[in-house]
């Protein structure tokens, strides 16, 4: 079955579903090419869960011109989160702040030393679930 969050937890939750997996996967558009790829900086703060990518990934690029995406995270037991939405860029610095307090290795790719800037963003318009495979799932969108 599957278990639509809402409420005032729902970033929480999916926040601690993330923590827990440790790694997600960001699913974006290449033109008509699907692109999959592995994550794992995350950070809550003002009632959002933001992530963060460089400037010069090409997963920037394409969120940047389809900001479409979906976010997914696997347990072993058979639980997976799907988080989907709009991507929405922001230049607050609070979120870089929290972004580098939560990602501590981030400062080793993202200083004055690197020609790299982080770019954050976080889901607007979104829906998420967690679904258990073992279950019917229920269609959320």
């Amino acid at each position: 079955n599957q278990i639509i969050l809402g409420g005032n937890h729902i970033m929480s939750r999916i926040g601690d579903f993330l923590k827990e997996t440790s790694v997600f996967f960001i699913a974006t558009n290449d033109g008509a090419q699907p692109k999959l790829r592995p994550f794992g900086a995350f950070a809550e703060i003002d009632g959002k869960v933001i992530f963060v990518v460089g400037d010069h990934k090409a997963v920037y690029r394409q969120l940047a011109a389809n900001p479409l995406c979906e976010i997914v995270a696997c347990k072993p037991e058979g639980l997976w989160l799907r988080y989907t939405g709009k991507a929405v860029f922001t230049d607050e610095p609070r979120y870089a702040e929290a972004m580098l307090a939560a990602n501590p290795f981030l400062k080793d790719i993202y200083n004055e030393n690197t020609p790299f800037s982080m770019k954050i963003f976080y889901l607007e318009d979104a829906t998420a679930g967690i679904i258990n495979v073992m279950g019917e799932p229920e269609n959320i969108l």
